[in-house]
């Protein structure tokens, strides 16, 4: 390769068309033309910039904040692997980041340009920039193998006019820098034609303008120049090397001087196309012809290749409609002379659907939050196909009914939106299919598959699984047991999931519900804090409520329903027949009774419930079975048969009342029935009993007695002490008041009346018997007065049971005797 930047030549005329020409500085028409239309913007520069190059500034040139473009993570997106640019994001510009060669880019496509996407996230923005490249008289003209010399063999008898096709050179710039003319060193037998083709191009013809004479001069020796019209200017040269032969006077010509043809872009190597023919008047071996390509312009000499006996041209490379689509080959016919003839030939190449669709996720935002609202952009895809006309038309489509849809943006770009509202918990996770198709026949398909995952917020509550919950817990249970679990699920996920389960603060029976049950924040287990009774609270009532761990938290309520199971841990208490120290009770029954008369009833009650409070009665012993029974049912006492004489006037009767508890409990009380029809009879009958507890009762009365005297005097001392107390404190606080000391009161132990009883803790009851004979006066001491009464029965004595106090008079007879 040969680049001239002047030529000195003997010829006065040669200097005074082409003077030397020297570089002149710089160049100087780099000028940035912008222009920014619907979101897209456009820069002129030219090639060879270097590197760090500023192009211009995009932040401005599109209203952006530098701000903006450093949040959204401002990005290029280019289709290739070389990326020409760069985005300096923290000052808006955008700058040469590789060598720009618009020769490489674009080859002679005029003008010549690439365009890059910049894409801005957080919200998604698309802006396409496009920049054109413009060309510098950086490449001479050249010529092919011009380190050879072209080398023609010319009949001397060769007529003037004839034309000897010349190489042609090539120069890749385009514009005023390409190949503008071909100058031929100064001779005296040939001059120039030159011809342009119907892409501008230039070929030329050497034209034989005087007879040559092989005698005076067999060889000549020549130049041919190509120069472009850049500046500086450049140019190739190719020497030419003439043989002058003897006469073949006639030159091949074709029966066409331009031919075309159409070729199938998927044409296999070897495949015909045409078939070209030329003729020469010439007889003998002037006349035999052989074919040959001559190459115009482009890469044909790789693509096509013609039988040099035949003129069949046929497929010898790859085409590819997306290269190029037209070749345009010369095709020369020599003789055995030396002469040729030439002609040109046009070939069309036909597309064919040979390119899929290409996809490319630009960008694409997963998880997606489900309140995202419809319309919202979640991906960015670049589709394009290479094929032209219908088969390079797409169209785009989801599979699947999904809620989303494509939409056009750019050209060649489509966004992905939501086409509804989200629920992460009906569908978690979509996985999207996109196919692009193109028009062609066959149609091409291709597809991208998107998984998107859609994110949680807190819109469930947490929902119990009933509405109410009812539970059972049997009395006397032991503080901390379990009693049931309260469960509650949470549609949402993660955190928002997470359930706390919490009492409301509610009132039972006056006291918080905390003091009777406890909850597990985490299982929802409800466990008891005390041990409960059923003859004092039947059921708890209570509120649950569960709360998730989102922001805000949501929750909700349940109620819930406690109750208490009964046990049998009540004995039966006997309300009439009533004992009373050492007076005597009886029922009295008249000798003349009936069978069946009812004599008396037992009355017992049971505090417990259900069948643990069904009573049963059934005598135990008695000094004539035969004389009485007792209602199983009902506690009544009636003759079995008639009273007789022989009957004794002391009957006594012990009745067991017995409850239906598993195990059961019971309780004896002793009936004295008196069979006699006077009072008088009974009351001799009875004295005897009377005063067999006398000397019980004596010495029972002289306890009393001394218990009494010793109360009375415990309570004067603490009265006394009380009052000592309170005069001291009064001279205390004197003393104190005067003095500002702090005042400690201070109280005697076990002094303060905490529970309301008082220092004596029971009331004691007296009752006084007197008679007319006062050495058997007598008084007895009855049970303390207390908030409960116990009674034990035989089978459980170990065992005291506590009942409410049942209140209520009964009517019995007593005899006092004198």
């Amino acid at each position: 390769m040969r680049t001239h930047g002047c030529f000195s030549f003997s010829c006065a005329k040669w200097r005074m068309l082409h003077g030397c020409r020297w570089q002149i500085g710089s160049l100087m028409f780099l000028l940035h033309l912008v222009t920014t239309v619907g979101g897209q913007i456009r820069y002129s520069i030219p090639e060879e910039m270097k590197k760090g190059s500023v192009i211009g500034n995009v932040a401005q040139d599109l209203g952006l904040d530098v701000k903006r473009l450093r949040s959204g993570r401002a990005r290029i997106l280019t289709e290739d692997n070389i990326q020409y640019t760069e985005l300096k994001t923290d000052k808006g510009l955008l700058v040469v980041n590789d060598r720009i060669d618009r020769e490489q880019l674009c080859g002679d496509v005029t003008p010549c340009s690439f365009s890059f996407e910049v894409i801005l996230e957080n919200p998604i923005e698309l802006h396409r920039i496009i920049v054109e490249v413009l060309d510098i008289n950086d490449h001479a003209p050249i010529f092919a193998n011009n380190d050879k010399a072209l080398i023609f063999e010319i009949s001397e008898s060769a007529a003037v006019g004839v034309r000897f096709p010349l190489q042609s050179a090539e120069d890749e710039d385009v514009g005023q820098n390409a190949l503008q003319n071909y100058i031929l060193s100064p001779n005296d037998n040939f001059i120039l034609n030159q011809h342009a083709n119907p892409d501008g191009s230039k070929y030329v013809e050497m034209v034989l303008q005087k007879p040559l004479d092989r005698e005076q001069r067999p060889r000549l020796s020549l130049k041919l120049i190509a120069v472009d019209g850049g500046t500086p200017q450049r140019s190739g040269t190719v020497n030419i090397e003439i043989n002058v032969l003897d006469a073949n006077d006639n030159e091949p010509i074709f029966n066409q001087s331009e031919y075309k043809a159409a070729v199938m872009e998927n044409a296999v190597k070897g495949t015909s196309i045409i078939t070209v023919n030329a003729t020469d008047a010439d007889s003998g071996s002037n006349g035999l012809i052989t074919y040959s390509l001559s190459k115009i312009k482009g890469s044909a000499a790789d693509i096509f290749n013609i039988d040099h006996k035949t003129g069949i041209i046929y497929v010898s490379g790859q085409l590819d409609y997306e290269k190029d689509r037209k070749y345009e080959v010369r095709v020369e016919a020599k003789d055995q002379g030396g002469l040729t003839g030439t002609s040109k030939i046009i070939f069309d190449v036909i597309d064919v659907n040979d390119n899929a669709p290409v996809i490319n996720v630009k960008s694409f935002s997963s998880p997606l939050s489900e309140d995202s609202p419809p319309g919202t952009t979640i991906a960015v895809l670049n589709i394009k196909d290479a094929d032209s006309d219908r088969n390079g038309k797409i169209t785009c489509s989801i599979d699947g009914k999904l809620p989303f849809k494509l939409e056009n943006s750019l050209t060649n770009y489509y966004n992905l939106i939501s086409d509804q509202y989200f629920d992460r918990e009906s569908v978690s996770e979509y996985n999207i299919t996109i196919t692009a198709t193109d028009l062609g026949t066959p149609p091409l398909s291709t597809s991208t598959k998107l998984n998107l995952r859609i994110s949680d917020i807190n819109d469930n509550a947490p929902l119990f699984d009933k509405n109410i919950y009812s539970a059972y817990v049997s009395e006397n249970n032991s503080p901390g047991i379990s009693i049931f679990a309260v469960t509650a699920r949470d549609a949402d996920w993660n955190q928002n999931a997470r359930i706390s389960y919490l009492l409301e603060d509610t009132q039972i029976s006056g006291s918080p519900v905390s003091t009777y049950v406890s909850l597990n924040s985490e299982t929802g287990v409800i466990s008891s804090v005390r041990s409960f009774d059923y003859e004092q609270i039947k059921e708890l009532v209570f509120i649950v409520r569960a709360q998730d761990g989102g922001s805000p938290p949501l929750s909700s309520n349940v109620s819930v329903r406690v109750l208490i199971q009964d046990q049998n841990d009540n004995a039966p208490q006997v309300l009439y027949p009533v004992h009373t120290g050492g007076s005597v009770l009886a029922e009295m029954v008249p000798r003349s009774a009936d069978v069946g008369y009812l004599v008396t009833k037992v009355v017992a009650v049971d505090v417990d419930s259900g069948q643990n409070a069904w009573l049963s009665y059934k005598v135990q012993k008695a000094t004539d079975r035969a004389l009485f029974e007792v209602g199983l049912h009902n506690g009544e006492i009636r003759t079995v048969r008639q009273v007789t004489d022989k009957d004794g006037v002391k009957q006594r009767l012990s009745v067991l009342v017995e409850d239906n508890g598993q195990p059961s409990r019971s309780a004896t009380v002793i009936v004295n029935v008196a069979v006699a029809d006077s009072f008088p009879e009974v009351l001799s009958e009875f004295t005897d009993f009377s005063m067999h507890d006398k000397e019980y009762n004596d010495k029972l009365t002289f306890y009393l007695v001394l218990a009494l005297a010793v109360v009375s005097f415990l309570f004067i001392t603490c009265l006394l002490l009380i009052i000592s107390v309170k005069v001291y404190r009064w001279r205390q606080s004197r003393v104190l008041y005067h003095s500002n000391l702090p005042v400690i009161p201070y109280y005697p132990p076990r002094y303060s009346d905490t529970l309301g009883t008082g220092t004596l803790q029971h009331v004691y009851n007296y009752e006084v018997c007197r008679t007319s004979d006062s050495r058997k006066s007598d008084m007895k001491n009855m049970q303390a007065m207390s908030q409960s009464l116990v009674s034990v029965d035989g089978a459980d004595a170990d065992t005291p049971h506590v009942t409410k106090q049942m209140a209520g008079n009964f009517s019995q007879m007593s005899t006092l005797v004198s």
